[in-house]
């Protein structure tokens, strides 16, 4: 499948801003569920570093806007050929030990509920470590409620279990404990779905889990929807939690106050 991505995120400030830099994680994975076919990442004024890549194999760069500014947007547009591979991800040059992902972060870090949430999911999962995946995500899934609006992005996992409800970064945020809870290394993935029963107007970025499989490896887990990851999923970066797999880190140098907003389009492109 050919899907075509526009995402734009704008940034308004209250008061003039006299410096931007920010660190972005916009460019897909390299890795055999994908093929960057013509990628784009544009902010007009400002200047790009070249390409880095860190331990996770994620590629990022810095752009800076050194004038004055009360605006600023970063335009995401390109082309990307995806593949099936039932949730199987190898992501090249990734040279993070899967141990290192058993580490709690603030958002993930669990509670007792969080701890019995985890036990039960996979009482009747056996000893097989892929079974033991797909209870958690259907734990998660059964257990807090796709809302939208109903958190903010400082929400940690035990209060969205606690209000049974939550968005995608969220149910993300309560897998990733469980597994971890479970000795399951697991980290955040940001992306983009396409949803063709919405249409080609329609897009959101997305996120959802992987799970270090033994004999498998790193295997992708969609809690909000319940399943792998699949030819409409566009993989971009992995962390600890949302904040450590944030798409767009920055700092700006003046004072007021920032809003934030984005736009995002998938849409399947023709060969």
């Amino acid at each position: 499948m050919y899907l075509k991505i526009r995402h734009a995120t704008s940034y308004t400030y209250s008061e003039t801003q006299r410096m931007v830099v920010q660190s972005h994680r916009l460019y897909p994975s390299q890795c055999p569920s994908q093929t960057v076919i013509e990628w784009q990442v544009s902010a007009e004024g400002a200047q790009f570093s070249d390409y880095f890549v860190d331990g996770a194999g994620d590629r990022l760069r810095t752009m800076t806007l050194n004038k004055e500014v009360n605006a600023v947007e970063i335009m995401v547009e390109g082309i990307v050929q995806t593949v099936d591979t039932d949730g199987v991800e190898r992501i090249k040059i990734d040279r993070i030990p899967p141990q290192a992902y058993c580490v709690e972060s603030p958002l993930t870090k669990a509670n007792q509920e969080l701890v019995s949430l985890a036990n039960d999911s996979i009482l009747q999962a056996g000893n097989n470590q892929l079974d033991q995946a797909h209870a958690m995500m259907t734990a998660i899934g059964d257990t807090i409620v796709y809302t939208p609006d109903s958190t903010t992005s400082a929400h940690t996992a035990a209060q969205v279990l606690k209000q049974a409800q939550g968005v995608c970064q969220d149910q993300t945020h309560c897998l990733l404990s469980i597994a971890r809870v479970n000795g399951i290394p697991a980290r955040y993935i940001t992306g983009y779905l396409y949803d063709p029963e919405k249409g080609d107007n329609y897009g959101e970025s997305h996120a959802w889990a992987e799970l270090f499989i033994k004999d498998l490896g790193w295997v992708g887990f969609d809690a909000t929807n319940r399943c792998s990851p699949n030819e409409r999923y566009v993989r971009i970066g992995s962390g600890l939690d949302s904040v450590d797999a944030a798409l767009i880190r920055g700092i700006s140098r003046g004072i007021g106050s920032e809003s934030m907003q984005t736009s995002v389009q998938v849409s399947q492109a023709q060969q």
